[in-house]
This record gives C-alpha cells, sequence and structure tokens, in this order.
C-alpha cells in the first residue's frame, strides 16, 4: 500500500520555473520506483519522468530532456520534479505515480497521487 500526495502547482509565466514535490508513505513505498505523468485537458495522460527506488536511475520523455529533473530524497521518502524553461504546452495536471517495474507505461503504476495543476500562461 502506498500513498502519494503532490504539491508546488501554480500559474508560472513562460520562460519560468517551478518545483513538484510528491510525498509517498507506506510499508514498501521505498521499494517503488517513482514517476510523473501529465495530463492536460483534452489530451490522454502522458509520461513525464521516472527516478528508482535508490535514485540513482532516471529516464524522461523527450520533450521535457534537458528542462525538467526529476530526483528522490529517500530519507524524507520524497520525489521532485524541478521544471525549467516552461513552455506553454507544459500546462497539465502533473500526476506523481508508483510502480515495481519502473518505464513510461501507464500500466506499470499502481499507485496515483491525486494531481496537482501547472499552469503556463502570459
Amino acid at each position: 500500500q502506498v500513498q502519494l500526495v503532490e504539491s508546488g502547482g501554480g500559474l508560472v509565466q513562460p520562460g519560468g520555473s517551478l518545483r513538484l514535490s510528491c510525498a509517498a508513505s507506506g510499508v514498501t513505498a521505498r521499494s517503488y520506483a517513482l514517476g510523473w505523468f501529465r495530463q492536460s485537458q483534452g489530451k490522454e495522460r502522458e509520461f513525464v519522468a521516472v527516478v528508482n527506488f535508490a535514485g540513482s536511475s532516471t529516464y524522461y520523455a523527450n520533450s521535457v530532456k534537458g528542462r525538467f529533473t526529476i530526483s528522490r530524497d529517500n530519507t524524507q521518502n520524497t520525489i521532485y520534479l524541478q521544471m525549467n524553461n516552461l513552455k506553454l504546452e507544459d500546462t497539465a495536471a502533473y500526476y506523481c505515480a508508483a510502480s515495481k517495474i519502473g518505464g513510461g507505461e501507464l500500466r506499470s503504476y499502481d499507485y496515483w497521487g491525486q494531481g496537482t495543476q501547472v499552469t503556463v500562461s502570459s
């Protein structure tokens, strides 16, 4: 059983930055890979980034490479998504998710947070 709570969303101008946080809890939480997905209104949910349980391996969607950074703090069982040089197309609800195998497929993830909204606008 894993519980996930996202925070840090908000309104930001194009080119600006935000940092999202996801607090994970539960007996087996530290053994899961933790990832970020996002979903814009009218679009399907898409993979953004994932980090393994040790925080030693990461993988990113091509659309965010070089701009977003995922990290993991196992002392507090929290992951972060540092988002820099934000674009209008980054506007979406961002979701934290936990997986036993990781990867970028939605079906690989067993637990999901409620989401936090990121809006990029002038």
